[in-house]
């Protein structure tokens, strides 16, 4: 705990020479090893507290400054050791301010009476006349997020949320705010009420009000030029440039806003990235991206999501107001110009093209383009497991998250194919094929959900589902009897047993938290009750089913395995075993085939146009391999492809030959 004593005569006259002046100097307290030789044109009222100042802060250029107080009113300051605060044109009142901080020509940073600093703001997401508010705070992730937001046929369970939240509010709530050590603030204007974690960077900002930037070492903040701040939370490792705009908003661990983004009443998980456009009461779940200045996303629930340029909503019946909203579920993605008329639902990794206005829901038809055609929405079942496009997206997601700080509050499961996913597509097929038994195997187009679908996409779409549910079981198989030796089916029977009972039923995708409905469902009882009384103890609730995701998935696709393959579980053979790992081989290499012909259309002829702009054919194919990497067979795409096709098939021959063995 630091000493502080009171100024000596002679200090007081050493800063009085320097022309300091003070309402009066019994109220400033300084440090024992304070000196008053580095501050100048300094007035202090209130009680102030004063550190030493003994080094110098380098600057870009090279340029040295000595740390000290250089023109600057301070009213109930506290200023740690080795601070440089320097042209501060108002004042800064009522906050306690770290060691080596460094803040230049500044207009004013106050906290005026008591303040939350943005915790406990109620965003009105998804539903822009309100009905959904989320409490945003510091602990908050996107599954407690979710909950508050969807949940509200449970009163109970948003009350018992709100009274968590409302008491963690409670804690950070006070008149003094903070500016932890090793911030820099310079060229900033008006800054009213925010907390400022450590070695938090707010450089030519022109005004932030009422909210928490938490900054930190492993993951500092950056809050850049022109930038506007209203009732806000910034998480760690997050950054907002740009004479970006953000009202009622939390802005998520590694995130990034920037180029002008304009954003009201909107949550923005874990490693979303605005630029450009405007976003109005959107639920933005980890990797939600939007780069465009003709883009708007609005009333909407997105994750792992790319929106195309001049990506556009509605939420107006016009008579009633903005009362609708939409869901794309994750992975789903818009092309340039798309447009849905809200209320919809699109189905996880899903492609939007064109106009639609009929409302469809297609979260049982997974992996499918929505395009539109001649004023009519037509379905593609099933398509986008064989695109390029999405095992690329599948493949980049864990590379690109940015979140350097070990508390990471939001839990993301990348699996493309899980116990979600799967248990939609085996809805699916049952949809896919009520509607040939209504409407006859030679029908021409089907209609499903205000939309159509034609006939060679549903049994395209059956043939896909088959594969990628083949292919997930499969996997699943192989990897729970990876360790089992050489032996008798008893043995491998009873590795086959699951380790837990929990992970039958439905499984739910919360924001980027995969996990089953049951223990999602029981966490929420926890709540309601009274059992859950921290936001930190439900955060660690959220990190424990995600931590046994693989042991629930098992659970899962055993019982599913069993039903789906029509399976005697108390007298599985070894043929049963084989046969499923057949199938898992066909299955793989043949979607990995899928992909790898989808991948080819990318360096057809027509691609190669506007290559090699003022030569010959020759020119043209030396440029695209200098601009794209190489031809098709030396893609690194590719040939990553055509590895996964030869280590696949390599596995499966192994276990397959193993369990033959066996049988033998």
């Amino acid at each position: 705990m630091t000493v502080y004593r009171k100024l000596s005569a002679e200090e007081i006259s050493v800063l009085r020479s320097h022309m300091c002046t003070a309402a009066d100097w019994n109220d400033v307290e300084v440090t024992e090893d304070f000196t008053p030789e580095y501050v100048y044109y300094t007035r202090f009222s209130g009680k102030v507290r004063l550190g030493c100042f003994r080094k110098e802060f380098e600057m870009a250029g090279g340029i040295r400054k000595h740390s000290g107080l250089y023109h600057a009113s301070l009213h109930n300051v506290t200023v740690g050791d080795d601070c440089c605060i320097e042209n501060v044109k108002n004042y800064i009142a009522n906050y306690e301010i770290g060691h080596d901080c460094f803040i230049e020509n500044v207009d004013i940073i106050l906290t005026d009476g008591r303040s939350s600093f943005g915790n406990g703001v109620e965003v009105s997401v998804l539903n822009e006349t309100g009905g959904r508010e989320v409490m945003i705070h510091d602990r908050l992730s996107a599954h407690q997020a979710y909950i508050m937001a969807l949940y509200r046929h449970r009163p109970g369970l948003v009350a018992g949320l709100k009274d968590i939240v409302s008491r963690y509010v409670e804690s950070v709530t006070s008149d003094r705010g903070t500016i932890a050590p090793h911030v820099t603030i310079v060229d900033a204007g008006y800054i009213k009420n925010v907390k400022i974690g450590e070695y938090c960077k707010i450089e030519g900002t022109a005004r932030i009000k009422n909210g928490s930037i938490n900054s930190n070492k492993s993951a500092p903040v950056h809050i850049g030029v022109g930038v506007i701040g209203d009732d806000f939370i910034i998480c760690s490792g997050a950054s907002v440039e740009d004479r970006s705009t953000i009202t009622r908003c939390f802005i998520g661990q590694s995130c990034h806003i920037g180029h002008t983004y304009s954003a009201s009443d909107s949550l923005f998980f874990s490693n979303c990235h605005g630029e450009n456009g405007e976003a109005c009461a959107i639920f933005a779940g980890p990797f939600t991206v939007t780069h465009h200045k003709s883009t708007l996303l609005i009333a909407g629930m997105f994750s792992f999501m790319n929106a195309g340029s001049g990506s556009n909503q509605s939420n107006h019946m016009y008579k009633l107001g903005p009362i609708h909203q939409g869901i794309l579920e994750r992975g789903a993605k818009t092309a340039s110009d798309s447009y849905l008329l809200w209320p919809a639902k699109v189905g996880a990794f899903s492609l939007v093209m064109g106009r639609h206005v009929s409302h469809q829901d297609t979260s049982d038809l997974p992996f499918s383009y929505l395009i539109e055609q001649q004023s009519t929405s037509y379905i593609v079942p099933g398509v986008n497991l064989r695109s390029v496009g999405t095992i690329r997206d599948a493949q980049k997601w864990p590379r690109r998250d940015g979140r350097k700080d070990p508390d990471k509050l939001d839990c993301i499961n990348y699996n493309l194919l899980s116990p979600y996913t799967i248990q939609k597509m085996l809805n699916a097929r049952e949809i896919l094929n009520g509607l040939v038994k209504a409407s006859g195997e030679t029908s021409d187009t089907y209609s499903y959900q205000s939309a159509k679908i034609r006939n060679s996409s549903l049994h395209k779409g059956l043939y896909y589902y088959d594969l990628a549910i083949n292919k997930f079981l499969g996997n699943s198989l192989i990897k729970r009897l990876e360790t089992v030796p050489d032996g008798d089916i008893d043995v491998i029977r009873k590795r086959l047993e699951p380790d837990t009972p929990t992970g039958k039923g439905q499984w739910v995708d919360i924001s980027g938290l995969i996990a089953p409905k049951s223990e999602i469902d029981a966490l929420m009882d926890d709540i309601e009750s009274g059992r859950l009384r921290d936001v930190d103890e439900v955060n660690a609730r959220f990190h424990s089913l995600h931590s046994a995701y693989y042991t629930y998935e098992w659970t899962w696709a055993y019982d599913m395995m069993i039903r789906y393959y029509h399976l005697d579980p108390g007298n599985i053979t070894l043929d049963d075993i084989i046969r499923i790992a057949e199938k898992w081989k066909e299955s793989v290499v043949t979607l990995d085939r899928l992909v790898y012909e989808d991948a080819k259309k990318e360096f057809s002829l027509s691609s190669m146009t506007s290559f090699g702009v003022d030569g010959d054919s020759d020119q043209r194919d030396r440029d695209f391999e200098e601009v794209r990497g190489g031809f098709f067979d030396s893609n690194t795409f590719v040939q990553a492809v055509l590895e996964h096709i030869r280590v696949k098939s390599a596995l499966g021959d192994e276990f397959l030959s193993r369990m033959k063995t066996t049988r033998g």
